[in-house]
Protein backbone atom coordinates (compact mmCIF):
# COMPACT_ATOMS: atom_id res chain seq x y z
CA UNK A 1 0.00 0.00 0.00
CA UNK A 2 1.14 3.56 -0.29
CA UNK A 3 3.10 5.17 2.16
CA UNK A 4 0.51 7.39 3.04
CA UNK A 5 -1.60 4.79 4.30
CA UNK A 6 0.67 2.93 6.72
CA UNK A 7 -0.62 2.81 10.12
CA UNK A 8 1.39 5.23 13.00
CA UNK A 9 4.72 3.92 13.95
CA UNK A 10 7.69 4.32 15.99
CA UNK A 11 8.62 7.93 15.13
CA UNK A 12 11.38 8.59 12.47
CA UNK A 13 12.63 11.83 13.07
CA UNK A 14 16.17 11.84 10.32
CA UNK A 15 19.38 13.19 11.54
CA UNK A 16 22.90 12.83 10.17
CA UNK A 17 24.02 9.72 12.66
CA UNK A 18 20.54 7.74 13.04
CA UNK A 19 21.23 4.62 11.15
CA UNK A 20 17.06 3.94 10.51
CA UNK A 21 17.98 1.61 7.51
CA UNK A 22 20.71 -0.12 9.08
CA UNK A 23 21.97 -3.19 6.77
CA UNK A 24 19.36 -2.40 3.79
CA UNK A 25 20.16 -3.12 0.37
CA UNK A 26 18.94 0.03 -1.45
CA UNK A 27 18.84 0.86 -5.51
CA UNK A 28 18.77 4.42 -6.07
CA UNK A 29 17.44 4.85 -9.45
CA UNK A 30 17.96 8.49 -10.94
CA UNK A 31 15.76 9.45 -14.38
CA UNK A 32 16.45 12.88 -16.03
CA UNK A 33 15.27 15.65 -14.29
CA UNK A 34 16.70 18.97 -13.34
CA UNK A 35 16.23 17.66 -9.25
CA UNK A 36 19.04 14.84 -10.69
CA UNK A 37 21.83 16.54 -8.65
CA UNK A 38 19.72 16.30 -4.98
CA UNK A 39 20.14 12.32 -5.51
CA UNK A 40 23.25 13.14 -5.37
CA UNK A 41 23.17 13.75 -1.70
CA UNK A 42 20.31 11.43 -1.04
CA UNK A 43 23.43 9.14 -1.39
CA UNK A 44 24.68 10.45 1.20
CA UNK A 45 21.66 10.97 3.52
CA UNK A 46 20.87 6.60 2.60
CA UNK A 47 24.18 5.74 3.82
CA UNK A 48 24.49 7.93 6.65
CA UNK A 49 21.39 6.17 7.94
CA UNK A 50 23.28 2.60 7.33
CA UNK A 51 22.01 1.76 3.88
CA UNK A 52 24.37 0.19 1.27
CA UNK A 53 23.55 1.69 -2.18
CA UNK A 54 23.67 1.45 -5.65
CA UNK A 55 22.67 3.84 -8.24
CA UNK A 56 21.46 3.15 -11.29
CA UNK A 57 21.18 5.83 -14.44
CA UNK A 58 19.01 6.41 -16.95
CA UNK A 59 20.40 8.27 -19.90
CA UNK A 60 18.66 11.57 -19.22
CA UNK A 61 19.66 11.60 -15.84
CA UNK A 62 23.59 11.99 -17.15
CA UNK A 63 22.95 14.53 -19.14
CA UNK A 64 22.54 16.34 -15.64
CA UNK A 65 25.35 13.98 -13.20
CA UNK A 66 27.97 12.61 -13.93
CA UNK A 67 28.00 8.57 -13.35
CA UNK A 68 31.49 9.43 -11.59
CA UNK A 69 29.71 11.83 -8.94
CA UNK A 70 27.65 8.83 -7.83
CA UNK A 71 30.26 6.44 -7.77
CA UNK A 72 32.19 8.29 -5.29
CA UNK A 73 29.14 8.95 -3.01
CA UNK A 74 27.78 5.88 -3.29
CA UNK A 75 31.36 3.78 -2.44
CA UNK A 76 30.16 1.59 -5.83
CA UNK A 77 30.14 1.34 -9.65
CA UNK A 78 27.16 2.99 -10.89
CA UNK A 79 25.34 0.80 -13.30
CA UNK A 80 23.88 2.78 -16.68
CA UNK A 81 23.15 0.36 -19.42
CA UNK A 82 20.75 -2.69 -19.94
CA UNK A 83 23.20 -4.40 -22.65
CA UNK A 84 26.64 -3.46 -20.75
CA UNK A 85 28.81 -6.84 -20.87
CA UNK A 86 30.31 -6.27 -18.12
CA UNK A 87 27.61 -5.63 -15.82
CA UNK A 88 26.14 -8.40 -16.92
CA UNK A 89 29.25 -10.46 -16.33
CA UNK A 90 29.15 -9.52 -12.56
CA UNK A 91 25.44 -8.08 -11.48
CA UNK A 92 23.36 -7.31 -14.19
CA UNK A 93 19.56 -6.67 -14.07
CA UNK A 94 18.67 -9.63 -12.45
CA UNK A 95 20.95 -9.56 -9.94
CA UNK A 96 20.41 -6.56 -9.15
CA UNK A 97 16.69 -6.78 -8.57
CA UNK A 98 17.37 -9.89 -6.48
CA UNK A 99 19.93 -7.72 -4.30
CA UNK A 100 17.62 -5.04 -3.65
CA UNK A 101 15.32 -4.63 -0.58
CA UNK A 102 13.87 -1.57 -1.89
CA UNK A 103 14.41 0.43 -5.29
CA UNK A 104 14.05 4.38 -5.11
CA UNK A 105 13.35 6.52 -8.13
CA UNK A 106 14.12 9.66 -7.19
CA UNK A 107 14.07 11.69 -9.10
CA UNK A 108 11.12 10.03 -10.98
CA UNK A 109 10.58 11.80 -14.57
CA UNK A 110 7.09 11.82 -16.09
CA UNK A 111 9.02 9.84 -18.67
CA UNK A 112 9.99 7.41 -16.86
CA UNK A 113 6.48 7.45 -14.58
CA UNK A 114 4.77 6.48 -17.94
CA UNK A 115 7.28 4.07 -19.06
CA UNK A 116 6.87 1.85 -15.70
CA UNK A 117 3.20 2.38 -15.84
CA UNK A 118 2.90 0.33 -19.48
CA UNK A 119 5.47 -1.90 -18.33
CA UNK A 120 8.18 -1.16 -20.63
CA UNK A 121 11.69 -2.95 -20.08
CA UNK A 122 13.30 -0.37 -22.48
CA UNK A 123 16.10 0.26 -19.99
CA UNK A 124 17.74 -0.78 -17.02
CA UNK A 125 16.38 0.50 -14.58
CA UNK A 126 12.53 -0.28 -16.03
CA UNK A 127 13.74 -3.39 -16.71
CA UNK A 128 15.05 -3.78 -13.09
CA UNK A 129 11.32 -2.47 -11.46
CA UNK A 130 9.81 -5.39 -13.50
CA UNK A 131 12.32 -7.84 -12.12
CA UNK A 132 12.31 -7.07 -8.59
CA UNK A 133 9.87 -8.52 -5.74
CA UNK A 134 11.47 -5.53 -3.36
CA UNK A 135 8.70 -2.35 -2.85
CA UNK A 136 9.40 0.33 -5.27
CA UNK A 137 9.06 3.98 -4.46
CA UNK A 138 8.65 6.86 -6.39
CA UNK A 139 9.55 10.44 -5.74
CA UNK A 140 8.17 12.54 -8.52
CA UNK A 141 10.02 15.52 -9.96
CA UNK A 142 8.56 17.41 -12.59
CA UNK A 143 6.66 20.77 -13.62
CA UNK A 144 3.44 22.12 -11.46
CA UNK A 145 1.71 21.20 -15.36
CA UNK A 146 3.12 18.04 -16.13
CA UNK A 147 2.15 16.73 -12.74
CA UNK A 148 -0.97 17.93 -12.84
CA UNK A 149 -1.83 16.26 -16.37
CA UNK A 150 -4.16 13.86 -16.61
CA UNK A 151 -1.75 11.34 -18.40
CA UNK A 152 0.29 11.52 -15.36
CA UNK A 153 -2.22 11.64 -12.84
CA UNK A 154 -3.86 8.35 -14.35
CA UNK A 155 -0.37 6.68 -14.65
CA UNK A 156 0.79 7.28 -11.17
CA UNK A 157 -2.47 6.05 -10.04
CA UNK A 158 -1.77 3.07 -12.18
CA UNK A 159 1.40 2.85 -10.76
CA UNK A 160 0.31 3.06 -6.70
CA UNK A 161 -2.59 -0.01 -7.61
CA UNK A 162 0.22 -1.87 -8.54
CA UNK A 163 1.91 -1.88 -5.54
CA UNK A 164 4.73 0.84 -5.94
CA UNK A 165 4.40 3.83 -3.44
CA UNK A 166 5.04 7.45 -3.33
CA UNK A 167 6.88 10.04 -2.17
CA UNK A 168 5.36 13.17 -2.94
CA UNK A 169 5.68 15.02 -4.54
CA UNK A 170 6.26 18.47 -2.51
CA UNK A 171 4.79 21.94 -3.46
CA UNK A 172 7.01 24.97 -4.05
CA UNK A 173 9.12 27.48 -5.98
CA UNK A 174 10.28 25.32 -9.20
CA UNK A 175 13.75 25.40 -10.88
CA UNK A 176 11.26 26.69 -14.02
CA UNK A 177 10.35 29.50 -12.22
CA UNK A 178 6.67 29.04 -11.38
CA UNK A 179 5.35 27.55 -7.73
CA UNK A 180 3.45 24.39 -7.22
CA UNK A 181 3.21 20.82 -6.59
CA UNK A 182 6.24 19.14 -8.54
CA UNK A 183 9.11 19.55 -6.45
CA UNK A 184 11.06 16.35 -5.24
CA UNK A 185 10.58 15.45 -1.91
CA UNK A 186 13.45 16.33 0.79
CA UNK A 187 16.29 14.48 1.11
CA UNK A 188 15.36 14.06 4.47
CA UNK A 189 11.66 13.27 4.36
CA UNK A 190 12.92 10.38 1.19
CA UNK A 191 15.30 8.67 3.61
CA UNK A 192 12.11 8.74 6.75
CA UNK A 193 10.06 7.21 4.12
CA UNK A 194 11.88 4.56 3.02
CA UNK A 195 12.93 3.77 6.49
CA UNK A 196 9.11 3.52 6.76
CA UNK A 197 8.41 0.92 3.83
CA UNK A 198 10.26 -1.05 6.32
CA UNK A 199 8.04 -1.12 9.21
CA UNK A 200 4.50 -2.26 9.59
CA UNK A 201 2.89 -3.18 13.01
CA UNK A 202 1.85 -6.94 12.94
CA UNK A 203 3.32 -7.81 16.26
CA UNK A 204 2.86 -4.87 17.68
CA UNK A 205 2.72 -4.93 21.68
CA UNK A 206 4.06 -8.64 21.46
CA UNK A 207 7.63 -9.84 23.26
CA UNK A 208 10.09 -11.60 20.79
CA UNK A 209 12.84 -13.65 22.34
CA UNK A 210 15.29 -15.04 19.32
CA UNK A 211 18.52 -17.09 19.84
CA UNK A 212 21.11 -16.57 17.10
CA UNK A 213 24.37 -18.09 16.21
CA UNK A 214 26.22 -20.74 17.98
CA UNK A 215 27.65 -21.39 21.03
CA UNK A 216 30.78 -22.99 22.66
CA UNK A 217 31.75 -25.46 25.37
CA UNK A 218 35.13 -25.37 26.57
CA UNK A 219 37.76 -27.94 26.25
CA UNK A 220 40.32 -26.12 28.46
CA UNK A 221 41.29 -22.71 28.33
CA UNK A 222 41.93 -22.17 24.82
CA UNK A 223 40.23 -24.87 22.72
CA UNK A 224 36.49 -25.05 22.21
CA UNK A 225 33.83 -27.09 20.74
CA UNK A 226 31.10 -25.13 18.42
CA UNK A 227 29.74 -25.02 14.87
CA UNK A 228 29.55 -22.95 11.54
CA UNK A 229 26.88 -20.92 12.60
CA UNK A 230 27.12 -17.01 11.39
CA UNK A 231 23.85 -16.31 13.03
CA UNK A 232 22.87 -14.41 10.39
CA UNK A 233 19.51 -15.70 10.04
CA UNK A 234 19.07 -15.49 13.75
CA UNK A 235 20.05 -11.66 13.38
CA UNK A 236 17.54 -11.10 9.96
CA UNK A 237 14.71 -12.56 12.17
CA UNK A 238 15.31 -10.39 15.44
CA UNK A 239 15.30 -7.10 12.30
CA UNK A 240 12.08 -8.24 11.01
CA UNK A 241 10.69 -8.94 13.79
CA UNK A 242 11.14 -5.29 15.41
CA UNK A 243 9.99 -4.10 11.65
CA UNK A 244 7.15 -5.73 12.84
CA UNK A 245 6.64 -3.32 15.57
CA UNK A 246 7.59 -6.27 18.65
CA UNK A 247 10.08 -5.68 21.26
CA UNK A 248 12.40 -7.87 20.64
CA UNK A 249 15.04 -9.60 22.71
CA UNK A 250 18.26 -11.52 20.64
CA UNK A 251 20.20 -13.92 22.70
CA UNK A 252 23.60 -14.45 20.69
CA UNK A 253 25.83 -16.59 20.77
CA UNK A 254 29.77 -16.02 19.63
CA UNK A 255 29.25 -13.70 16.44
CA UNK A 256 30.98 -10.97 14.64
CA UNK A 257 27.15 -8.73 13.98
CA UNK A 258 26.11 -5.87 14.23
CA UNK A 259 22.96 -5.18 16.35
CA UNK A 260 19.56 -4.31 14.65
CA UNK A 261 18.29 -1.55 15.53
CA UNK A 262 15.50 -1.13 18.61
CA UNK A 263 17.19 -4.63 19.60
CA UNK A 264 18.12 -5.45 22.46
CA UNK A 265 21.34 -8.20 22.67
CA UNK A 266 22.60 -10.49 25.33
CA UNK A 267 26.28 -12.07 24.23
CA UNK A 268 26.71 -15.81 25.77
CA UNK A 269 29.37 -18.00 25.03
CA UNK A 270 27.99 -22.18 26.19
CA UNK A 271 24.86 -23.39 25.82
CA UNK A 272 23.60 -23.20 29.60
CA UNK A 273 24.77 -19.31 29.31
CA UNK A 274 22.05 -19.43 26.67
CA UNK A 275 19.74 -21.16 28.60
CA UNK A 276 19.84 -18.97 31.93
CA UNK A 277 19.59 -16.23 29.72
CA UNK A 278 16.29 -17.44 28.16
CA UNK A 279 14.87 -18.15 31.04
CA UNK A 280 15.21 -15.23 32.80
CA UNK A 281 12.64 -13.74 30.11
CA UNK A 282 10.72 -16.53 29.25
CA UNK A 283 7.65 -15.78 31.21
CA UNK A 284 7.38 -12.09 29.59
CA UNK A 285 7.69 -13.61 25.98
CA UNK A 286 4.92 -14.03 23.92
CA UNK A 287 7.08 -15.84 20.87
CA UNK A 288 10.26 -17.66 21.27
CA UNK A 289 11.79 -18.31 17.83
CA UNK A 290 15.27 -20.95 18.84
CA UNK A 291 17.74 -20.24 15.82
CA UNK A 292 21.23 -20.93 17.22
CA UNK A 293 22.74 -23.63 16.19
CA UNK A 294 22.96 -25.04 20.51
CA UNK A 295 25.42 -27.84 21.07
CA UNK A 296 23.91 -30.70 21.79
CA UNK A 297 26.60 -31.86 23.82
CA UNK A 298 29.72 -30.65 26.01
CA UNK A 299 32.80 -32.17 28.06
CA UNK A 300 32.20 -33.00 31.01
CA UNK A 301 35.30 -32.21 32.60
CA UNK A 302 36.90 -28.93 31.33
CA UNK A 303 40.78 -29.09 31.59
CA UNK A 304 42.03 -26.22 34.01
CA UNK A 305 45.38 -25.67 31.68
CA UNK A 306 45.90 -26.23 28.15
CA UNK A 307 46.46 -30.18 27.36
CA UNK A 308 49.82 -30.46 25.51
CA UNK A 309 50.18 -33.05 22.50
CA UNK A 310 51.50 -36.39 23.93
CA UNK A 311 49.27 -39.28 23.28
CA UNK A 312 48.50 -40.41 19.39
CA UNK A 313 44.56 -40.72 20.46
CA UNK A 314 42.34 -38.27 22.89
CA UNK A 315 38.80 -38.93 24.06
CA UNK A 316 36.08 -36.65 25.93
CA UNK A 317 33.68 -37.82 27.68
CA UNK A 318 30.78 -36.28 26.71
CA UNK A 319 27.27 -34.80 28.15
CA UNK A 320 24.21 -33.66 26.77
CA UNK A 321 23.40 -30.09 27.07
CA UNK A 322 20.04 -28.90 28.07
CA UNK A 323 17.46 -28.71 24.93
CA UNK A 324 16.33 -25.20 25.44
CA UNK A 325 13.82 -25.42 22.65
CA UNK A 326 12.42 -28.24 24.35
CA UNK A 327 12.70 -27.15 27.60
CA UNK A 328 10.91 -23.66 26.85
CA UNK A 329 8.06 -25.85 24.92
CA UNK A 330 7.01 -28.13 27.63
CA UNK A 331 6.52 -25.16 29.75
CA UNK A 332 2.67 -25.23 31.31
CA UNK A 333 2.05 -21.49 29.82
CA UNK A 334 4.52 -21.62 27.38
CA UNK A 335 4.83 -18.94 24.18
CA UNK A 336 4.61 -19.84 20.83
CA UNK A 337 7.24 -21.79 19.87
CA UNK A 338 9.50 -21.81 16.91
CA UNK A 339 12.58 -24.06 15.61
CA UNK A 340 14.83 -24.43 13.37
CA UNK A 341 16.25 -27.55 11.71
CA UNK A 342 19.51 -27.81 9.83
CA UNK A 343 19.55 -31.01 7.79
CA UNK A 344 21.95 -32.54 5.33
CA UNK A 345 19.48 -35.00 3.58
CA UNK A 346 15.68 -36.20 4.23
CA UNK A 347 14.84 -32.62 5.17
CA UNK A 348 10.81 -32.66 5.55
CA UNK A 349 11.26 -36.01 7.26
CA UNK A 350 13.46 -34.77 10.31
CA UNK A 351 11.80 -31.05 10.73
CA UNK A 352 8.33 -32.92 11.09
CA UNK A 353 9.70 -35.09 13.59
CA UNK A 354 11.14 -32.02 15.44
CA UNK A 355 7.95 -30.31 14.98
CA UNK A 356 5.75 -33.57 16.65
CA UNK A 357 8.42 -34.47 19.58
CA UNK A 358 8.79 -30.93 21.00
CA UNK A 359 5.25 -29.71 20.09
CA UNK A 360 6.23 -27.11 18.15
CA UNK A 361 4.40 -24.39 16.60
CA UNK A 362 6.15 -23.99 14.01
CA UNK A 363 9.66 -25.36 12.31
CA UNK A 364 12.19 -23.60 9.08
CA UNK A 365 14.19 -25.96 8.12
CA UNK A 366 16.79 -25.73 5.62
CA UNK A 367 18.98 -27.67 3.94
CA UNK A 368 22.50 -27.26 4.34
CA UNK A 369 24.44 -29.56 2.49
CA UNK A 370 23.40 -27.59 -0.84
CA UNK A 371 25.54 -24.85 -2.38
CA UNK A 372 25.15 -21.17 -1.69
CA UNK A 373 22.71 -21.75 1.28
CA UNK A 374 22.86 -22.17 4.83
CA UNK A 375 26.12 -21.61 6.73
CA UNK A 376 28.55 -18.99 5.82
CA UNK A 377 26.17 -17.57 3.07
CA UNK A 378 23.78 -14.74 2.55
CA UNK A 379 21.04 -16.65 1.23
CA UNK A 380 19.07 -19.44 2.59
CA UNK A 381 16.25 -21.44 1.39
CA UNK A 382 13.21 -22.66 4.33
CA UNK A 383 10.99 -25.18 4.35
CA UNK A 384 8.52 -23.92 6.72
CA UNK A 385 5.85 -26.64 9.04
CA UNK A 386 3.24 -26.56 11.04
CA UNK A 387 0.36 -28.73 11.77
CA UNK A 388 -1.70 -29.06 8.99
CA UNK A 389 0.63 -26.89 6.92
CA UNK A 390 3.54 -26.23 4.75
CA UNK A 391 5.12 -23.64 2.84
CA UNK A 392 8.13 -23.65 0.45
CA UNK A 393 10.48 -20.44 0.95
CA UNK A 394 12.41 -20.60 -2.45
CA UNK A 395 16.22 -19.32 -1.93
CA UNK A 396 16.38 -15.53 -1.30
CA UNK A 397 18.29 -13.32 0.79
CA UNK A 398 18.45 -14.19 4.87
CA UNK A 399 16.38 -10.94 5.11
CA UNK A 400 14.18 -11.18 2.80
CA UNK A 401 12.94 -14.39 4.02
CA UNK A 402 12.96 -13.95 7.68
CA UNK A 403 10.03 -11.54 6.34
CA UNK A 404 8.02 -13.48 4.87
CA UNK A 405 9.04 -15.38 7.96
CA UNK A 406 7.32 -13.27 10.22
CA UNK A 407 4.49 -12.63 8.44
CA UNK A 408 3.87 -16.65 8.81
CA UNK A 409 3.84 -16.33 12.45
CA UNK A 410 2.26 -13.69 12.85
CA UNK A 411 -0.71 -15.46 10.87
CA UNK A 412 -0.43 -18.40 12.85
CA UNK A 413 0.00 -16.42 15.70
CA UNK A 414 -3.33 -15.05 15.45
CA UNK A 415 -4.96 -18.13 14.01
CA UNK A 416 -3.72 -19.63 17.20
Amino acid sequence: MPFEALPDRWPLVYSSGMQILLGKHIILGVSGGIAAYKAAELVRRLRDAGATVRVVMTTGAQAFVTPLTFQALSGNPVHTALLDPAAEAGMGHIELARWADLVLIAPASANLISRLAQGRGDDLLATICLATEAPIALAPSMNRVMWADAATQSNIEILQTRGMHRFGPAEGPQACGEVGEGRMMAVSELVERSAGLFLHQRLAGRRVTITAGPTREAIDPVRYLSNRSSGRMGFAMAEAAREAGATVTLIAGPVHLPTPPGVERIDVVSAAEMLAAVQSGIAMTDIFIAAAAVADYRPVRVAKDKIKKSDATLSLEMARTEDILATVASRAERPFCVGFAAETHDLADYARDKLERKQLDMVAANDVSQPGIGFDSEDNALLVLWRGGEKHLARARKTELARHLITLISERLSSR
